[in-house]
């Protein structure tokens, strides 16, 4: 694909890219001292409890409120896992379907809210394409490393 400025490959980069600043953006603003010490479980398991979907109720119940401080610091450091990742172009498609599937976790729980469902879309269609257009090709320590050819 050829475009004015920057080749298709590129523009996938790019894309790439974006969305791992979009995932650095999301463990920056979090309030560590509160995300850690159980404030962030806390509130998903309000949403999960009130959830219109039992199936995500008895999964939140049986999977992360047990285990709340495990959890917080498994969310918080994913997204920091995913955002260097996926700007510095390392084990990209890797971190591409982690994502998605983080993204699809969120929009599960949040079903309710179309703000977050706004952002969680765009971040799952981003990773679709990037995942799909091979975005680790360029600009990236995969392609470097002679990784995913």
């Amino acid at each position: 694909m050829q475009t004015v400025w920057l080749s298709g490959t590129e523009l996938f980069a790019v894309l790439r890219f974006g969305l791992g600043l979009w995932w650095l953006e999301s463990w920056r603003h979090k309030d560590k001292k509160e995300w850690f010490t159980g404030g962030g479980i806390t509130w998903a398991g309000d949403i999960a409890a009130k959830h219109q979907w039992p199936v995500v109720r008895l999964g939140f119940d049986r999977l992360v409120r047990p285990r709340p401080r495990l959890m917080a610091y498994l969310v918080a450091y994913a997204e920091l896992a995913l955002g260097l990742g996926l700007i510095a172009g390392f084990l990209t498609p890797i971190a591409l379907v982690g994502g998605l599937v983080l993204n699809l976790i969120y929009l599960v729980l949040m079903i309710h809210d179309w703000a977050e469902q706004g952002q969680n879309l765009m971040m799952a269609l981003i990773s679709a394409v990037a995942l799909f257009g091979m975005s680790w090709q360029v600009w990236s320590l995969d392609n470097a490393l002679g990784l995913f050819q």
